[in-house]
């Protein structure tokens, strides 16, 4: 049978294309940050996937509450993390309003590594007094496992978690369908190229110019692209390397530079 939810188009929406500093850096005024050009404003990195059944969320950065306000997402009905960094968790307290638009506690699919992390920062939240309180007062989570190489299910897609390298850290990339998100990455493991192959879009890391420990070079994550040969290829976590006009036109024709508010279909 069929399933409409899985055949039917589903749309990602870059809320977040930026580093951990975000863009315009605080206290700098080099000519990207002082840029009339809105592409080279740059929030912290997320992605919003909107699928038949409702809106699944990668990542709750700082700026998570703007960047939704901005894009006219009214509510999420579940999110992923790819990692507990502070770029990509201290949004999370708002949302303790969603649960009340849902219907219940919002799914959070992590590693066991985040959830620790995310109760530890945000405590508060799991006092038993607090659990007692209605929604919208605290977040209201509930805490579903994932593991790189196994699927899960949510609101209707199979998604696949593929285990990349943050420096010294281990993280997540997702796949759905032929597209994947892989954020925060300087090396993919042996193990996961094969999960990565056949893409038709391939969201990807690529900070600077310059090598840097944590994060592929923007000639690292090119060196990526010319092994896997998606068909799209669109760079994020971007730093105040890039001005994005004149990087982008350089670029080869398949790839192209994210930028906050940019969506496609897949």
């Amino acid at each position: 049978m069929l399933d409409i939810a899985a055949s039917s188009p589903r749309r990602l929406i870059v809320l977040g294309s930026g580093t951990s500093t975000g863009v315009p850096v605080l206290g700098c005024d080099c000519a990207i940050c002082t840029s009339d050009d809105p592409r080279n404003q740059r929030t912290r990195p997320s992605v919003l996937f909107q699928f038949p059944r409702g809106n699944l969320l990668v990542d709750t950065t700082p700026e998570m509450r703007i960047q939704l306000l901005r894009e006219r997402i009214r509510h999420v009905h579940a999110i992923a993390y790819t990692h507990a960094h502070a770029d990509h968790l201290f949004g999370l307290d708002d949302a303790r309003l969603f649960p009340k638009h849902i219907g219940g506690p919002v799914p959070i699919y992590c590693e066991a590594e985040t959830e620790d992390n995310i109760r530890r920062v945000f405590h508060y939240a799991f006092h038993e007094r607090a659990l007692q309180l209605p929604a919208g007062f605290l977040p209201k989570l509930t805490f579903e496992r994932v593991a790189p190489g196994h699927r899960f299910d949510v609101l209707g897609q199979s998604v696949l978690p593929i285990r990349l390298e943050h420096g010294r850290f281990a993280v997540l990339g997702y796949r759905i369908g032929n597209l994947a998100y892989c954020t925060d990455v300087s090396k993919i493991p042996d193990e996961s190229w094969p999960l990565l192959e056949g893409l038709d879009v391939l969201i990807l890391d690529a900070l600077r110019y310059e090598p840097h420990p944590t994060h592929f070079s923007l000639g690292e994550a090119l060196d990526v692209v010319a092994r896997l040969k998606p068909k799209r290829t669109i760079l994020t976590h971007l730093s105040h390397s890039f001005d994005h006009g004149p990087t982008d036109s350089a670029l080869p024709p398949s790839v192209s530079l994210a930028y906050d508010g940019l969506a496609l279909e897949f």
